[in-house]
């Protein structure tokens, strides 16, 4: 979406990833949310897998508090951290909860191939990278979100997924991609200055690109369990 007010910086590497990221934010998965025709085993194996997912997605941005060089980058990462594990992991809980899935089973399940991919994908770059690789690492799966929840829109309360697609089209959530776009602005302006013309510019966007191609994987995983 050419509207998405994301920063300046998402909207390069989002351009850069190219057809990865239609394939990421269009996937069969997402469609079959939007029109409600997802097998309902397709969408709780997604959600047990993707909790597991938060868990360790909630600790790589504890590592970018870490990382963080001034108090506004600590903020956002401490915030998304709150949102994380305070309130989208409750979606999951109180949704599993309705299927007979306790929260001790979703946090006991075993990892698939394509989550164990993506989530140490994303320590690993944490953990090897600079503040800049996490956000590049990070970006795609919040801001991606962001974007999948206003692309379905509006839906019906009575629709199977309305929960789901609300919570990643409601405002509360599209400002957490608004000011987590900002941050990563502010933070490529302070430690490169112009991203287009800095000699890291390539290797952080294989980190989005890379990161992008692997919740295609995710979506896909999604599908393959039900």
């Amino acid at each position: 979406m050419s509207t998405l007010n994301y920063g300046e910086t998402f909207a390069l590497w989002r351009k850069g990833a190219g057809a990865a990221w239609g394939d990421y934010t269009r996937h069969s998965f997402v469609q079959g949310l939007g029109d409600g025709t997802l097998p309902r085993a397709a969408f709780l194996h997604y959600l047990v897998q993707d909790y597991v997912f938060l868990v360790h997605f909630s600790r790589a941005w504890s590592l970018a508090v870490v990382k963080s060089e001034t108090m506004d980058e600590m903020k956002i990462c401490a915030g998304t951290v709150d949102a994380l594990v305070n309130h989208e992991m409750d979606l999951h809980v109180k949704t599993c909860a309705a299927e007979g899935i306790s929260q001790e089973t979703l946090f006991q399940s075993r990892e698939e191939t394509a989550n164990l991919a993506y989530t140490r994908y994303v320590m690993d770059a944490g953990v090897q990278g600079d503040f800049l690789d996490m956000m590049a690492a990070l970006a795609p799966c919040v801001m991606g979100y962001g974007e999948i929840g206003l692309n379905l829109g509006n839906v019906a309360a009575d629709h199977p997924y309305a929960d789901w697609i609300n919570t990643y089209r409601d405002p509360e959530y599209q400002s957490v991609c608004t000011s987590v776009g900002q941050m990563i602005d502010g933070a490529v302006t302070r430690r490169l200055g112009d991203l287009k013309t800095s000699p890291r510019r390539d290797h952080l966007q294989g980190r989005f690109t890379k990161a992008t191609e692997l919740e295609v994987g995710f979506w896909q995983m999604g599908l393959d369990g039900a």
